[in-house]
């Protein structure tokens, strides 16, 4: 048992270390920067069959230096996707699925973030998702992600079905190894500027 609680805290610690370094290099990134590494994702994203054939794709919408979503939602929207994106409860630390039929049904919401308005929320099952697209403070190869350590995303993924599961990142986010836990889920592949990596080829 004292192995498990020691291994548990420096699992923690290191995770801690990461995002904590990751965020540095990334909040340092030049607004041109995120830009033209945004379109280079975007450009290997929508060319991928994961992106094509997916008809309802769940968006993140981006903030801070994150791998700028915002054109990614509008030109799916243009393309006849089904498009949700996330509207958060802070109080019980989770997240519904609201279909977006515009992207000027969004405004402020939780930390920040762009999310669909009350007014304009249609709630959606996670169960009808072909295609999740999540953010992630650092990714290893075999598919491990920090994020900003809420859990949201974790507990979300683990109502989906068969759905793919697909992060973005810069390369500058991707590291070896991260330490993972039992509550962790895992993604399946991660697009960043210069590569698609499929993660089962790593585990």
């Amino acid at each position: 048992m004292k192995f498990f609680i020691t291994s548990h805290i420096y699992g923690a610690w290191m995770k801690h270390t990461l995002r904590k370094q990751v965020l540095l290099r990334r909040k340092a990134m030049a607004e041109s920067e995120v830009l033209k590494k945004s379109q280079q994702v975007k450009r290997l994203l929508f060319s991928s069959p994961l992106y094509q054939t997916a008809q309802t794709i769940l968006f993140y919408v981006s903030y801070d230096n994150e791998v700028r979503t915002h054109e990614m939602i509008q030109e799916s929207l243009r393309n006849g996707k089904t498009v949700l994106v996330p509207k958060v409860n802070t109080k019980n630390k989770t997240c519904t699925l609201s279909k977006l039929s515009s992207w000027e049904d969004l405004s402020l919401g939780a930390y920040s973030i762009l999310e669909p308005r009350d007014d304009c929320a249609q709630e959606i099952t996670a169960s009808s998702v072909n295609l999740f697209i999540i953010p992630g403070v650092v990714f290893d190869l075999h598919g491990n992600r920090i994020g900003h350590g809420f859990g949201y995303y974790d507990r979300l993924l683990q109502k989906k079905n068969a759905a793919n599961t697909l992060g973005l990142a810069f390369e500058l986010q991707i590291v070896e190894r991260i330490p993972a836990e039992k509550h962790d889920v895992m993604v399946e592949t991660i697009v960043t500027e210069d590569r698609i990596i499929r993660c089962k080829e790593f585990r």
